[in-house]
Order: structure tokens, then sequence, then C-alpha cells
């Protein structure tokens, strides 16, 4: 009796021994990810060099939630392999895609098992050659991974989400806010919904629902600043908060790329399969119902006319944004339309007109012979349209240098005075400049009559500034005349190419799991 007694003990000590030794064991997870919003109307390419590397410990910077001694951080043994970010841009050469993609699987090998893995990407790469290369990404690491491993995928709302991606990732989110204002913030969420499942023991959801929306709209149409992208936006958190609901995502869609996933879809995860059901459906049909209500963030118009009204305002800083080559929406960056337009018109040639600032025209060489010139003198050369010179040809500059930068040895940069026009120009391409980054030359953007800048609707910093703003429907890559660009492959009808469509099926699609 006595012996048996022991026995029993002993087991019930090595159980609760086991157990304790469980709980205490921190999950896996890799960190892994690819980003770039690609314009395929864009005769630019995004080779290696337009990706900024994060490789291990270096990774968790870009994550300030994971930084050291955060409560996340504590909650498991992270193994971050390698994330790309680039800067919005044209397709990616298949063998760049091919050696950042063989970089995240020899890393991601390299710490295996894994127990899940945080995808962090955007959603609109274009690859030569490929049709849904995030797709493609996850499929090839679900090969190195394994299908039992929970991957959490956050991504951009203007990205795509294919049926291949919706079924290898098992969690999935996106940002809802246009401006992307809450991208850490998504990210966040993506890790947290992952941890919790694990804590749990609850894993993967019960069901994803899958519903494509044939709507193809531009950020500048759909920003969630105003309606009816506010209030569609503003109901997927309530829609998150419901008892079975773990993450509700709309995504817009990338415009610019012409290949078949191009369009909307929203997606919802969960344990309760009638809600999910019924929550995507619901934020389908709302997003369907008010597809004629989204217009333009700002007033748009031909650049003479926002130009005539900037002139004749007494408001400043008037901003005029430059769309159709917005590096921040894939455009290539450097069309000198739009400045070569301005260095025409004679109100800013004597020298007592408004002042402009030019934000901004890549140059290299103008940069150099303007650093060798020094400020306070005369410089001339040419800059931009060395990638897209479609619609006018370098542009020639001759005026005097008052300002260089060279602190940032990888883009220096220069401005030239043209009679009250300030033109910045950098070694390489650039997305927008901050206000300090207008101050380091001695600018204030605040103070100045007319800012133009290449971008769509403004960043946050400087749309707090702006006393006005108009968008311009300049020429570029990111042409907003979405029905003049010359789709081939995107699937039709489609809102607002084909405006009379019949109503979609939006009934939603039940995502299958990987290896299930």
């Amino acid at each position: 009796m006595k012996k048996d007694r022991f026995f029993v003990l002993l087991l019930m000590f090595i159980v609760a021994s086991t157990t304790f030794v469980y709980a205490q064991k921190k999950p896996r997870i890799a960190i892994a990810g690819i980003a770039i919003e690609s314009s395929t109307f864009s005769p630019a390419r995004s080779g290696e060099e337009a990706f900024r590397k994060s490789v291990g410990d270096d990774i968790f910077r870009l994550y300030p939630f994971l930084e050291k001694g955060a409560p996340l951080r504590e909650k498991a043994e992270w193994f971050p392999a390698f994330i790309a970010r680039a800067t919005p841009g044209g397709a990616v050469p298949l063998e760049t895609y091919e050696s950042l993609t063989n970089r995240i699987l020899e890393l991601l090998k390299a710490n295996a098992p894994y127990d899940a893995l945080f995808f962090d990407i955007h959603g609109a790469m274009s690859v030569v050659g490929m049709d849904d290369p995030e797709g493609d990404l996850i499929v090839r690491i679900r090969e190195v991974t394994g299908n039992d491993v929970l991957i959490s995928t956050c991504m951009d709302l203007h990205g795509n989400v294919t049926w291949r991606l919706a079924e290898n990732t098992d969690l999935i989110t996106c940002y809802r806010l246009a401006p992307h204002e809450d991208a850490m913030e998504s990210r966040e969420r993506a890790v947290v919904n992952m941890l919790e499942r694990i804590e749990t023991g609850k894993g993967r959801p019960a069901c994803k629902a899958w519903i494509p929306v044939p709507v193809l709209l531009p950020g500048e149409q759909t920003s969630t600043r105003v309606e009816p992208g506010k209030s569609l936006y503003a109901a997927v958190g309530p829609a998150t908060a419901q008892e079975g609901i773990i993450d509700a995502g709309i995504w817009i869609g990338y415009a610019w790329a012409d290949e078949p996933r191009n369009r909307a879809t929203v997606m919802v995860t969960g344990d309760d399969k009638d809600m999910v059901v019924r929550t995507a459906e619901y934020l389908a049909h709302h997003f369907w119902s008010v597809r004629n209500q989204f217009d333009f963030v700002a007033p748009t118009a031909t650049l003479d006319v926002c130009l005539e009204k900037a002139i004749a305002s007494d408001k400043k800083p008037y901003f005029i944004s430059d769309m159709g080559d917005n590096p921040t929406a894939g455009g290539a960056g450097d069309v000198t339309w739009t400045l070569t337009e301005l260095l025409k018109r004679n109100e800013f040639k004597d020298g007592k007109g408004k002042t402009l600032i030019y934000a901004s025209i890549p140059g290299p060489e103008f940069v150099e012979k303007a650093i060798r010139t020094g400020v306070g003198n005369k410089v001339e050369g040419t800059a931009g349209a060395k990638v897209d010179d479609r619609y006018a040809p370098p542009v020639k500059l001759s005026g005097t240098v008052t300002s260089v930068y060279t602190d940032n040895p990888d883009n220096k940069e220069v401005v030239v005075k043209i009679g009250t026009i300030y033109v910045i120009v950098t070694e390489k391409r650039k997305g927008f400049h901050y206000v300090r980054e207008f101050e380091k030359h001695g600018l204030d953007p605040r103070q100045a009559d007319i800012v133009v800048v290449k971008l769509g609707y403004l960043v946050p910093e400087l749309y707090d500034i702006q006393a006005d703003w108009m968008m311009a429907l300049t020429l570029g890559g990111v042409d907003q005349d979405l029905p003049n660009l010359p789709y081939k492959r995107i699937l039709r009808p489609i809102f607002p190419l084909d405006k009379d469509m019949p109503t979609p099926d939006l009934s939603a699609k039940l995502v299958p799991f990987v290896g299930h």
C-alpha cells in the first residue's frame, strides 16, 4: 500500500513538474517580410538598392513594442530573420525578389523550428513576371516552417489579398487609417493577436472569411480623413470587438498595377462562423453601398488652375500636390513636367512675386556641381527625367545655390533659387520632406507663399501646417485618371471603370487552412 502511494505521489510530482516547465516555456516566434508598393505604369524598377534591409536583432528597432524590456518582447523567444522595406516605386526585377526571398528562407532555416511567425508585408509588391509575389513568398516560407506554424500577417490597407495569401496566413490585419498614422499600432495588434492565440492554446481561428469587392480606387479618393472612408473604416473597430471575432480588415487595394489581384477585399477571422460570415458580408456591402460617394480628399484641378488659385490666395502656405509622379504611391519621382511648367510662369521670374518651394527633383550630377560651386554662387545644369522622360526631358536649372546639405552621405541635397522659386534637388529620389528637412536648408514651409510637393494626400505633418491645399492632376506613373490608364489584365467589371456594372456577389467565402 505504501509502495503504491509512493508511486502515485511520484507520478503526480512528475506531471506537476512537466506542466510547470511547459507553462514557463516561451513560444519561438520568427519575424520576416518584404514591403513595397509598385506601379506597373511607371518605367522605374526597384532593384536591391531600393530596399532598406534589416537582419537579426537589428529588426527590433523597427518595432518599438518589441524593444528590450517591453512586455510583448518578454512573452516569447524571438527570432527576427529578415525585413526588407522600400519607398514605393516601380516593379521589382525577378532577380531582386529571388535574392530577398532567399535571404528570408536561409535565415528562417537557421533557427527553425518555430511556433509562430509575424509576417510584415505591404501587399502591393509587383514583381516582373509574377502576379502574386506575397502569395508566393508565404507559400515558400511555409515550405521552411511547416504548415503547423501560426502565421500572423499585417498589411497596408492599399495592399491586395489574394486567395493564396488568405489561405496560407492564419491571422491577418491591416491599417485602418489613411494616411497611415496607425501603422505601428496595426503591427502591434497582429503580434498581440498571435500571442493571445498561443497563450490561450486556441491556435488558429475556427474560420476565415474572404470577400473580393470589385472596386479599384486610389488612396487620394479613399482617405479616412473624410467621408465615406471615415465612416467605412470606423466600422472596423466595433466589428472586431464582437464576441467570436478576432480581427477584421478592409483593403482598398492598389490602383496602379495591372494585375488580376488588384481590387478591394474584406477579410474577417474568428471562432464563431456565423458571426465571421455576417461581419464580413456587412462590411463588404457597406463598402459597395458607398462606392459612388468616394471623391478626392482635397479640391483637384489642372496644374494651371491650381497655380492661379494659389497665386490669387491670401492664405499661406498654399500647398499643391504634384500627384502624377508621387513617389509615395509608386511614381518614379523624377518626372520634370510640373517643374518645367512652373519655371515658365512669369509670376516667379522677376524676383518680386510670391515665393514657391518645390520639393523635390533628383539630379545627382546637378547636386555635385552645386556643391562644387558653393552657396551664393550661380549654377547651371539639368536634373530629373533619367527614369521617366515620357512627359518632359531633363529640366534646365539656372540660378543661385542657397543651400548645400551633405550630412546624409546617402542622399545629398542642394537648393537652387530661380526667380522666387526654391528648387530642392536631391541626389536620389525622395518621397517627401518633413518640416525639419526644409528647415535644414533655411526654408520655412510655414512662411512660404506656395509649396509644391510630389505627393497625393499630404502626410500629417504637412497637412497640419497648410493654410489651403489643392491636388494637381499632373502626369506620371501614378496618374489619377484611372479610366484612361492602359489596363489589360485586371478583372472586369470593376468600379469605377465600369460604373454601370451589376451588383456583384458579396457573399463570404470561407478560406481553408493549409494542411487541413
